[in-house]
């Protein structure tokens, strides 16, 4: 490995979210959109130029983009499809959340204002404005849906700082 992608590894890991964003964008071969955050430990696969992200999506830590089925590799040690592969594109629309530990499968499209579940392993497209968790990942709610389940009990903690969201989060929790 050159001096160059070392140096580039280096600023990714020690980088915030949208800076990390900002430095994938800039040095790699995924198709990545404005406003995006890219958490730590996030694999964009062998072929991360077949992957079209959106504006405004936050891809978690520990993320996996999978743009090839490896499982051609025992057909071709049988005989069969000798010399072959199979790949697949990944989409993500915009306003989307993948959840930690997610595995996205190749060929799979996720639309615009959704949020994928941690740990969920998404093999089939995800339709805009849903809720996608399990694995295999499965559509458990729309977003209007899940907004009606959050208003209620949404804690507004963005305009506070540490101390402040910590002295709230304790108190309500009576810790």
């Amino acid at each position: 490995m050159n001096i160059f992608k070392l140096f580039i590894r280096y600023r990714i890991k020690h980088s915030s979210p949208s800076k990390r964003a900002q430095i994938i964008k800039r040095t790699s071969e995924v198709s990545l959109g404005a406003g995006c955050e890219v958490y730590d430990n996030v694999s964009f696969g062998s072929e991360p130029y077949l992957i079209q992200i959106g504006d405004n999506v936050r891809i978690t830590k520990g993320v996996t983009f999978i743009t090839h089925d490896g499982g051609v590799w025992v057909l071709r040690n049988n005989g069969m499809l000798v010399n072959s592969d199979k790949f697949g594109t990944i989409k993500v629309g915009s306003n989307v959340h993948i959840g930690i530990n997610a595995t996205i499968m190749p060929g799979v499209n996720i639309g615009d204002n959704v949020i994928i579940g941690v740990g969920a392993v998404v093999t089939k497209d995800v339709p805009s404005n849903s809720i996608a968790a399990g694995v295999p990942a499965k559509v458990i709610k729309s977003l209007e849906e899940y907004y009606e389940k959050c208003k209620e009990t949404a804690d507004f903690t963005k305009v506070m700082n540490y101390s402040e969201k910590r002295e709230y989060l304790i108190k309500k929790y009576n810790l």
